[in-house]
Parts: C-alpha cells; sequence; structure tokens
C-alpha cells in the first residue's frame, strides 16, 4: 500500500545512507516499545507498525506508518504519513497526515527514526479523545492530487492533546 503523497524520490546522499543502514541496524537490536519496522527492500521508504500503547485509548490498536525519507536526510525530515486507515486522532488527517511539529519545524538532525516514532506514540498516548482534526475535511480536499504533508503551512498551536 502506498500513499499519493509520496515525495519526488531522488537517490539518497551517501550520508542518509550510511545514516539510515546504522540505523536499521540499531533497530533490529533495539526497537522502541510498541514498533516493528515491516521488512522492505528499500532503504529510502519504511513501514512501521505501530501498537498502541498500554492503558491508552488506542490500546492493541495496529496502524501503519509510511517514512519517505529525503536525498539529504537526517539534515532534512523525512516525510511521515499513517497509511489507511488512519487512527481516529485530532491531530492526525484522515489521509494520514500528522500535524506533529518535530516532523517539519522541530526536526534535528539529532533525531532518529527512533525518537520520531517514540513522539508519535506520545502524542497518540496522550489523546483524550477520538476524533478527526476540526478543519478534517477542507485540508483533505484541499490535499488532492498527491499533495505532500510537507506542502502544509502547520499552525502548532495545540500541546493538550
Amino acid at each position: 500500500m502506498t500513499s499519493s503523497s509520496a515525495p519526488s524520490r531522488k537517490a539518497l546522499s551517501k550520508i542518509a545512507c550510511s545514516r539510515l543502514q546504522k540505523e536499521l541496524v540499531e533497530w533490529e537490536v533495539n526497537p522502541p516499545a510498541g514498533f516493528k519496522h515491516k521488512v522492505a527492500d528499500n532503504l529510502q521508504r519504511w513501514i512501521i507498525e505501530v501498537v498502541g500503547a498500554p492503558g491508552t485509548l488506542y490500546e492493541s490498536e495496529k496502524h501503519q506508518l509510511q517514512v519517505d525519507f529525503p536525498e539529504h536526510y537526517p539534515m532534512e525530515a523525512p516525510q511521515v504519513i499513517f497509511l489507511h486507515p488512519a487512527p481516529l486522532h485530532p491531530h492526525i488527517y484522515s489521509n494520514g497526515h500528522i500535524c506533529l511539529d518535530i516532523l517539519y519545524d522541530s526536526w534535528s538532525p539529532a533525531m532518529t527514526v527512533s525518537s520520531m516514532c517514540i513522539s508519535i506514540l506520545s502524542m497518540l498516548s496522550s489523546s483524550t479523545a477520538k476524533q478527526l482534526p476540526a478543519d478534517n475535511d477542507r485540508y483533505v480536499k484541499n490535499c488532492r492530487n498527491g499533495r505532500s504533508p510537507k506542502e502544509t503551512r502547520w499552525w502548532f498551536h495545540d500541546d493538550k492533546v
């Protein structure tokens, strides 16, 4: 299953390849709790299974993240979306786009796929309601024709969910 919002694909730089290979080895040795990397032959696109944390609204639910790495990873953030069906969450749109600052403006090259996944699970775990974002229909309509979430000008104003 692939997303219609795949970024334009340029080959990974040597730095990106080296970093991703290192992260993949680390993941195999010490995967973050609640996540499973689906085996793929493509270093540039990872599919990661997320299992909702115990004691949360998403307990035991399984969802999949698609992570597309840009040419200049880790200097540039990967594009991360939930594959269909995305979890019902106030910061996750029905098309899988995620409103989380570390995926955009607050990305740091010091972050890893593991730390990013832990942040996404933390966002899910802290939710008090299973609901779509208030502007879901308008946003999803504007994203037709393959618009990437990285093309969105996100407004990070709600840190309570």
